[in-house]
C-alpha cells in the first residue's frame, strides 16, 4: 500500500517540465567556441520545447557516450538541444524511457558535447550507495542550482530518496550526491516547490535495471 501511495504522490506532484520558460534557468555559463560542455547539472531542451537537467554523462560497456535525466522528461527518440548553446543544434537523443523508476538514457553525440564530471557546485567521481538519515545531499539543477538539505531516506522502501532539497519545475533529473559520488536524481517535489520534501530515484536501482535490460547504458560509468 505504502509502495502504491509514494508512487502515486510522485506522479501526481511530479515536477513539471513544461512550466518554465525556455532559456530562465539558472544554468551554467558556455565558454565562446567549441562544442557545448555537458555534465550533471546541465541545463538541456527536450524536442524544442521542455527543460530538464542532465543526471550524468559517461560512456556505457559499448562505449557509447550516453547520459541519464528523468523519464518523465521525453520519450524515446525526443531530440535534445544543450540550453546554453541552442544555436549547436541537436547534440542527442533519448534511446530509452522508464516510467517506474523515471529516468531516462539519452545517447549524446561524441562530436557535439565536451563531456565533463562537474557542473557548478557539483562535481561526480564515482557511483554511491542511496542517502540514508541523516546524510546531507546536494544537487545541481538548471533552474535552482546547487542546494543542499536533509535526507530522509527511503522512506516507503519503493528505491526511491526524500530529502529535503529546493527544487522546481526544470530541476527534473539534476544529480543527487553526497561528496562527490552520485546517489540520486531529482525527480519530484511532493506539496509545496522548495519547501515540500523532494523524491528521487536512487541511483543503485537505475543502474542495475540498465544492466538487466541491456542496451545502451548498460554497464554505465561516469566521466
Amino acid at each position: 500500500m505504502f509502495n502504491t501511495l509514494a508512487k502515486a504522490a510522485r506522479t501526481a506532484f511530479a515536477v513539471a517540465i513544461g512550466a518554465a520558460l525556455l532559456g530562465t534557468g539558472a544554468g551554467v555559463a558556455q565558454a565562446a567556441g567549441g562544442p557545448p560542455v555537458i555534465g550533471g547539472g546541465s541545463g538541456i531542451i527536450i524536442d524544442n520545447q521542455f527543460e530538464c537537467t542532465v543526471t550524468t554523462i559517461g560512456h556505457d560497456r559499448a562505449g557509447r557516450l550516453v547520459g541519464l535525466t528523468a523519464g518523465h522528461c521525453g520519450e524515446a527518440g525526443a531530440q535534445v538541444w544543450a540550453e546554453q548553446a541552442r544555436g549547436a543544434g541537436v547534440i542527442g537523443h533519448f534511446v530509452y524511457s522508464n516510467h517506474d523508476l523515471d529516468y531516462a538514457v539519452i545517447q549524446f553525440d561524441p562530436g557535439k558535447v565536451r563531456p565533463v564530471n562537474h557542473i557548478g557546485g557539483v562535481t561526480i567521481t564515482g557511483i554511491g550507495a542511496p542517502a540514508q538519515f541523516p546524510n546531507i545531499v546536494c544537487k545541481e539543477g538548471r533552474t535552482t542550482g546547487n542546494t543542499c538539505g536533509l535526507a530522509w531516506g527511503d522512506v516507503f522502501q519503493t528505491d526511491e530518496t526524500w530529502t529535503q532539497m529546493c527544487v522546481v519545475e526544470g530541476d527534473s533529473g539534476a544529480p543527487v550526491v553526497i561528496g562527490t559520488r552520485l546517489v540520486g536524481m531529482v525527480n519530484a517535489y511532493l506539496a509545496v516547490a522548495c519547501f515540500g520534501p523532494e523524491v528521487g530515484t536512487n541511483m543503485n536501482a537505475i543502474l542495475n535495471d540498465l544492466n538487466r535490460r541491456g542496451g545502451a547504458g548498460a554497464g554505465y560509468a561516469p566521466i
